[in-house]
């Protein structure tokens, strides 16, 4: 291999394909699952909370660059992943002979260092594996029938097993209990992890909702003002109020954007998770237990409305950006429209005036050959005076009186040439 060039991530990506696998699991196991949002740099203080366990349990400070940790203190396992939004901690824990139902894998971590764990929660869940002999999968149901408590069961991984959940939140902590029919210990890992993603991803989706609760009533707000102001610019009757409509259109147009730049990542990961979940279950190879909801049963029913309504108001932002867009770029014309017959009665004026200056020139022309006609002559008058002796018999008077038609002349010809060099220079300059 030495002899190839080889791509400087081949070794990672090919890492990622097997990263994350699950945790082999002998029943009976107690499995306790915490996930954390990350919160205020929490993310960047996992590493040395991580290390501070592995002080307290005596081993090797755990990297953490790969986004998974494994670590087995003894009395319990720990199993660490860091995903883009939180981070997971799942801790297992041995069923020793005489535990109590009312157990979990928690009992067995340092309780200073569970309750330092950085973070906000935002799933929590006991998940108790136990075999057939033990519980069998009738007493479970028998047990919540007579009090009418909602129940969720089925038969997973082609009938090898048994989940059983309410999705309710007892104690801080939410509850699944698989029954052990012949599932080997991978297969009780996988299913494990299935479970505790989809109860992870179900929350993860579900945060969409309230954004959604909140954009829907500012919408309803925007819509109603969108349809006044259509209303306002079809009975505009000036540029003005024109003006007026698209400063208030332009304001509403902000704060539809403003709302969609501040949801449009919440709703796209609401979609992705709930795909994620969709995924998980599918995987679990449920088989419907009589007079009982499977869990995608469950799902469709509970969790499906409220992603559907996170996309339709997804949907219905955008459609209220791209009208409030294209009414904006109407009214934009319009007063586009305006401005350029006001453009144009400005030049037209400007015309005018030009026009007016022209003929002042002309007549300021007139009066300019005639005065410049006027002191020309009374040079010629001053030296036809001085040289009378020697113009005889001609008098001054006759040399003046001769020499106005021709400085007039001379005069006219020149102002005509000059204007004529100048309105071409202004010419060949445009």
């Amino acid at each position: 291999m030495s002899l190839f060039e080889q791509h400087p991530l081949r070794q990672t990506l090919n890492d990622e394909v097997h990263a994350r696998p699950p945790v082999p699991l002998d029943t009976p196991e107690f499995v306790t699952y915490l996930a954390f949002l990350h919160h205020e740099g929490s993310a960047g203080r996992e590493a040395a909370h991580l290390a501070a366990l592995a002080e307290q349990l005596g081993v090797e400070a755990p990297a953490v660059d790969s986004g998974h940790v494994f670590l087995d203190g003894g009395g319990f396992r720990l199993k660490w992943e860091r995903h883009n939004e939180f981070s997971s901690y799942t801790f297992f824990r041995r069923i020793q002979p005489g535990d109590t139902d009312d157990e979990h894998a928690l009992l067995a971590v340092p309780a200073a260092w569970r309750k330092a764990i950085p973070g906000r929660l935002i799933t929590a869940t006991h998940i108790e594996l136990r075999g057939v002999a033990e519980i069998a999968p009738e007493s479970v149901t028998q047990a919540v029938s007579p009090r009418g408590e909602t129940l969720v069961a089925a038969q997973v991984a082609g009938g090898s097993g048994w989940v059983f959940t309410d999705f309710q939140i007892k104690d801080g902590f939410s509850r699944f209990l698989l029954l052990d029919a012949g599932l080997t210990p991978r297969q009780a890992g996988r299913t494990v992890q299935r479970l505790v993603e989809i109860e992870t991803y179900r929350v993860m989706a579900l945060l969409a909702f309230p954004v959604a609760k909140e954009v829907g009533r500012l919408l309803s707000r925007a819509e109603d003002e969108l349809a006044n102001l259509m209303d306002s610019m079809g009975e505009a009757r000036s540029s003005e109020d024109d003006r007026k409509v698209l400063g208030r259109l332009t304001k509403l147009a902000a704060d539809v954007e403003r709302s969609v730049a501040r949801t449009t990542f919440r709703f796209g990961a609401a979609a992705a998770y709930y795909r994620l979940v969709g995924q998980r279950i599918e995987e679990l190879r449920e088989t419907r237990y009589d007079g009982f909801p499977t869990i995608d049963e469950f799902m469709q029913r509970r969790l499906a409305p409220a992603i559907a309504t996170c996309a339709t108001i997804a949907r219905r932002q955008e459609d209220l950006s791209g009208r409030i867009a294209r009414n904006s770029q109407l009214l934009r014309t319009r007063v586009d429209i305006e401005l350029e017959r006001q453009n144009q009665e400005l030049l037209a004026q400007m015309n005018r005036r030009a026009k007016i200056q022209l003929h002042l020139q002309e007549t300021v022309e007139g009066l300019s050959v005639v005065a410049i006609t006027y002191y020309a002559s009374q040079l010629v008058n001053y030296v036809a005076k001085g040289a009378k002796d020697i113009i005889l018999p001609a008098t001054p008077e006759i040399i003046t009186a001769v020499s106005i038609p021709v400085i007039a002349c001379l005069v006219a010809l020149g102002l005509r040439r000059m204007r004529k060099a100048l309105t071409a220079e202004d010419g060949g300059g445009h």
